[in-house]
């Protein structure tokens, strides 16, 4: 990542000279852009590390949902910065026009060239560790670089067509054009893992799948009659909270419940690594409905 980061800031700065030089919207919007994912490598950065930290007394849970906050400010970072840089690029160059000469013209495709060739590496790059990965894209700080890498090939490539089509034209438009889709492109992306961000720091449930695979071992167990209700929170990549309130069999004795918590807990610990923290609430059902019927709510046919 830190040579992701190298690579953007050195991108940007080519973007920035060139698109100043030649007077080009398009690659000034893309410069926007590689400063937007080098503020965002930082970030990512700062994710990977602090997500790793133990759990303290003020963190019982640990500090997993860093990575989802760092995600979070990452997307408002591309949204403010590439996407709306972008379109205001787009608009001021429709109302004023953009005087470009021929020598700027090859000087904005010769950087776009270079950058298409690294942007396409550093996605490739990112695409190939994803699937090394077990929990690949799961990792929301690999799902953005993914997700900027592959924008910023997509906005490369737009830049470039703006930039042939306005030379070959001589209509500002296009490249103004440009600008806009890359404006728009930006702001779709930001709103995408933010959205994604946000469900995750709020409090998600785990993956429906997991859910179900964990009741099953639950409901597999001897010493549980029903479960009466389960719920599971993503507290990191590797980490999830489970709560179960369950029914034991009748008859099972008092001294050896504690026992048989402490066995189910570690047969689903040791069935689902990633479900780490495990609370079971054993329930009395035949008092709970001795509590829900008529006679004790006072409706009609009770006593």
């Amino acid at each position: 990542m830190v040579v992701a980061l190298a690579a953007n800031l050195v991108i940007a700065a080519a973007k920035a000279v060139g698109g100043v030089l030649a007077g080009s919207p398009a690659l000034l919007s893309e410069a926007a852009h590689s400063v937007a994912d080098s503020l965002n490598e930082v970030f990512l950065l700062a994710a990977l590390r602090r997500s790793r930290r133990p759990p303290d007394a003020r963190h019982p849970f640990g500090y997993g949902k860093e990575r989802f906050f760092w995600s979070l400010l990452a997307a408002v970072g591309i949204f403010v910065m590439g996407g709306c840089f972008s379109v205001f690029q787009g608009v001021e160059a429709l109302r004023n026009g953009a005087d470009e000469e021929l020598s700027g013209y090859v000087a904005g495709l010769t950087v776009l060239g270079v950058a298409l060739i690294a942007e396409g590496a550093s996605l490739v790059r990112a695409l190939y560790q994803a699937r090394r990965e077990d929990r690949g894209l799961r990792d929301p700080a690999l799902r953005t670089v993914v997700a900027e890498d592959g924008t910023a090939v997509i906005g490369v490539v737009l830049a470039i067509v703006g930039m042939a089509l306005h030379m070959v034209t001589g209509q500002v438009v296009w490249e103004a054009s440009a600008s806009l889709a890359i404006g728009a492109l930006l702001v779709f992306v930001a709103y995408r893992l933010g959205a994604d961000a946000r469900a995750r720091l709020i409090g998600e449930a785990a993956d429906p799948e997991l859910s179900d695979r964990i009741r099953q071992q639950l409901e597999g167990e001897p010493e549980i009659d029903t479960v009466e209700a389960l719920f599971t929170m993503q507290l990191g990549l590797d980490s999830t909270l489970v709560a179960a309130r369950i029914d034991l069999v009748p008859g099972l004795d008092s001294e050896r419940v504690e026992d048989v918590l402490v066995r189910i807990k570690g047969s689903l610990a040791e069935a689902f690594t990633e479900a780490d923290q495990v609370f079971l609430d054993v329930t009395d059902r035949s008092a709970q409905e001795a509590r829900e019927s008529p006679a004790a709510t006072g409706e009609r046919g009770g006593a």
